[in-house]
Parts: C-alpha cells; structure tokens; sequence
C-alpha cells in the first residue's frame, strides 16, 4: 500500500492518530516505512534524546514517569519510548512500562509508545531510532527513551540517545559485578533511585570508585570514543526516590547542564550516530537484496548444512554472496 500523502504532514501537526499510525509503518518495517521517514526528516533534529537505562527492577519506568511530570510543569511537551522485552508467544511487548505512566495519558503534551525488542539485542528495538524520528517531527521537545533493562550489554542507547542516564538501586547484589562492563562506559549521569533504602551512599560510592577505576589511559580513551568525545565531563551521581519525585528535579538541572556542556559536539555527535545507522540499514538491505535474489529457502537450506558440519559459516556466505551478484 502506498503511502498517504496526507500521513507525514499530519504527523508534522502533532495529529495524535496520525503519530500513532506513522510509528505502526516504521516499527513494522513495510516499505512505506522509508518513503516516511524521507518525508519527515527535513522536520527533525529539535528534540533533545534522553536515554535512560539499567538492570530491570531499577525504577527506570517510575523515574521517566516523574521526570516527564517535572518537565511538563516547565511547559515542555514529551515523547515517551518505552522498550518492553518481546513475548514469546505474540511477538509483541508486555505493556508494564506504559501501564505505570497511566497519569499521563489524558496529557496532550505526552505520547507514549512501548515497543518490543522483537529479538533485537543491545536493549531497544531496531526501530527505535525511526519512532524518535517521528516523535520529533511531531515537535516533542524531549523524547525519553527507556531500555528493555536487560543489564550489562544495553550500549545501543549511547548510539540512540543524546545523553544516556544509568539507573541502579541499593541493594542490589555485588554492587561493582552490577556496573562493570560495557554499561560504566556509556553513562553520562548516574542515578541512584529508591535512595531512601539502605545502602544508597554505598552505592553511590561503588558508582565514584567504579569511575576512578576507569580514569586510566586505556579506559579514557574508550570512554571518550564511546561516549562522544565529550572532553572532561565528569558525570555526575544523583540520588532519586522517583515514586515521590525527590531528587528529579536535580536530575533534571544535571541533564541540562550536560546539554550545555556538549553542546558545541552535538553535530559530531550526530554524525558518528548516523554512521553507525547508515551501516545497519545497508547491512540489512545488502540480506535483504541477497535473499531476494537467491531461491526462497536458500539461506536455511545452507544453515542446515553448516549445522550438520558439512560447510563452514565462512564458505556459505562466500556462496551466498558469489550467486547473489551472478544474477
């Protein structure tokens, strides 16, 4: 079905349906989904990208509830993307996150969408990204994007996100096995929630010891690149109890000071992320040209024989590619 000339102009005007339906087409992946995206994209890049990840259990969903509540009372309107793991059953996502924002749903000024990973790791959907797009074409001034919470491999924010917000609570177990890895890299603000619970300045102190650590040559030139050349920001740690909004509005003052602080990379910023966006889009259309080429079935039919140890990986999509280009 083509696509209506009408949907991205209403988008553009904030049309609740509209919206609604133009993150159905990109989050489904039709080919529709691209002629939207064209449309819409000269409208974008106004809306600031909050990230907000960490171990599920956190309060990631209660803390992007009170900050939404603290950000509308500045007049600013709201985008809310909440990733929810895939059912196993339909395919689609258990809808936890938006049930705990109920407050917000007769708010003109807030959409909220929750999306299943559908299998896809790093802690968001693949169309994560194309759904920010749309909720910036429909002039969200902040769009907050919280991760499924799967724990130490949910990097793909910091490719997503302007800034990244690591949550993690008291409490929690071994409170350096819960922050080391890839997850220390990519925070630009932590936050200590549930702070009323004992152990909230231990963790706290974890978080501090944890990027003293990581200061050395090695680790600093990692964290530079991971987290888009940001210079000498030093994040801060914030202590929240996001149930009675205690803390968010020092959250809140911490995400606008780095917004100042890298606001003169934030076009570096954009081009790194959209580098590694060109390469995912050409990497699934290089497979998808490749199958469409190759007889249905093909790819599954050399799996099995890879499987079974009679072809190596390598060699089948050796295979794969050399017939692809003979046709």
């Amino acid at each position: 079905m083509p696509l209506s000339p009408s949907l991205p102009d209403a988008v553009c005007r904030g049309d609740t349906r509209a919206i609604a339906r133009a993150i159905s087409i990109v989050e489904s992946e039709v080919p529709e989904a691209a002629a939207l995206v064209g449309e819409i994209f000269k409208h974008t890049g106004r809306a600031y990208l909050v990230g907000i990840t960490g171990a599920p259990g956190t309060g990631k969903s209660t803390l992007a509830d009170a900050l939404t509540t603290h950000i509308r009372g500045e007049g600013l309107s709201v985008g809310i993307i909440a990733v929810d793991p895939t059912s196993p059953f339909t395919g689609g996502a258990i809808l936890g996150d938006r049930v705990r924002m109920t407050g917000h749903a007769a708010d003109p000024g807030v959409y909220i969408r929750s999306m299943a990973t559908r299998g896809h790791l790093g802690g968001l959907s693949r169309a994560t990204s194309d759904v920010a797009l749309v909720l910036d074409a429909a002039g969200k001034d902040v769009v907050l994007i919280e991760t499924v919470g799967v724990g130490q491999d949910e990097v793909d924010i910091v490719r997503t996100a302007d800034i990244s917000i690591v949550v993690v609570v008291p409490g929690a177990g071994d409170d350096v096995q819960a922050l080391k890895a890839g997850i220390m890299e990519i925070g630009d603000i932590f936050v200590v929630n549930k702070a009323d619970r004992e152990g909230a300045d231990r963790a706290a102190q974890a978080i501090a010891a944890n990027l003293s650590l990581g200061a050395d040559a090695a680790s600093a030139s990692r964290r530079k690149t991971e987290r888009r050349n940001d210079g000498d920001w030093k994040p801060p740690i914030v202590k929240t109890e996001a149930t009675r909004g205690v803390g968010v509005d020092e959250l809140w003052r911490q995400i606008g000071r780095y917004r100042e602080h890298s606001a003169e990379n934030r076009l570096t910023r954009q081009r790194e992320r959209q580098t590694v966006r060109l390469r995912d889009l050409l990497a699934r259309q290089l497979v998808q040209q490749v199958e469409a080429a190759l007889p249905a079935g093909e790819v599954d039919r050399l799996a099995g024989r890879v499987a079974v140890r009679e072809l190596d990986p390598y060699s089948a999509v050796a295979d794969l590619i050399g017939r692809a280009r003979q046709r």
